[in-house]
Parts: structure tokens; sequence; C-alpha cells
């Protein structure tokens, strides 16, 4: 099993589909990387040599920001828009959808999946005495 940026590769899988597993890398980009290291897409993980997996490191480590510092990036991101109050910020800090999404009838697990129906939570009605 082949390991790149701290990620295990799964060895039955593609190159192509094994290397999206690197958090910041898609099938685009991945389809890119095998072309620039000149490797076959239709490659088993299991088949690559030690120089292949190295030649595959050293071009995503070069040319790309990955895994822990992307993730890092992306909360500095959210933190500063938090911090200068932005509409953005506000609606990440409420945990809401962010891009214009309708809220009243959509984002349920956002909001927790709150069903609040006109038959639901209603009381059973009293007993004959």
């Amino acid at each position: 099993m082949a390991r790149i940026a701290g990620v295990n590769i799964p060895s039955e899988k593609r190159i192509e589909v094994a290397l999206t597993y690197i958090y910041g890398i898609g099938l685009v980009r991945a389809k890119k990387l095998i072309k620039d290291a000149s490797l076959d897409p239709n490659m088993r993980a299991r088949e690559l040599s030690d120089a292949d997996i190295n030649k595959l490191r050293s071009i995503i480590e070069k040319s790309y920001k990955i895994e822990g510092d992307l993730r890092q990036q992306k909360l500095l991101n959210i933190k500063r828009l938090r911090e200068i109050g932005s509409y953005r910020g506000l609606r990440h800090a409420k945990n809401l959808p962010v891009r214009g999404q309708r809220t009243k009838t959509n984002s349920r697990t956002v909001r927790g999946n709150i069903r609040r129906t006109a038959g639901s939570g209603r009381k059973p009605a009293a007993q004959k005495t």
C-alpha cells in the first residue's frame, strides 16, 4: 500500500481514482498529475514502483497545497470571514447554508432535522371520565 502525503492509497484501485483519496486532489487534478508523471492511468496503485511513487510525491509537494495545509487555509479563510463580520462569516458561525440556499423547507440536516408540522408533537386527547 503506497503512502503519499500522509495518506494510504488503496492498492486495488486505478491510480486515477486512488489519488483522489488525498484531500485537495480531485479526478481532474489526478489525471493531470498522472500525465505530468508520464504514467499509465489504467495502472493499479499496487503496480506502482518506488520510483513512480517518489515522482508523484515530488510533483504533488512542489505544485499543490494538500491535506493539512489546505485544511488549515480553509479554516483561516472562514475565521477571517467571521472576524470581519461579513454575511458569509455570520452564516458560518450560525452553522447555516452560506451560499444563498433556502432554509424554510430544505437544509434539514443543518437545522438538526426538526420536523415542525401540524400533527407532530401533539398531546394526546384527554380520556373520558
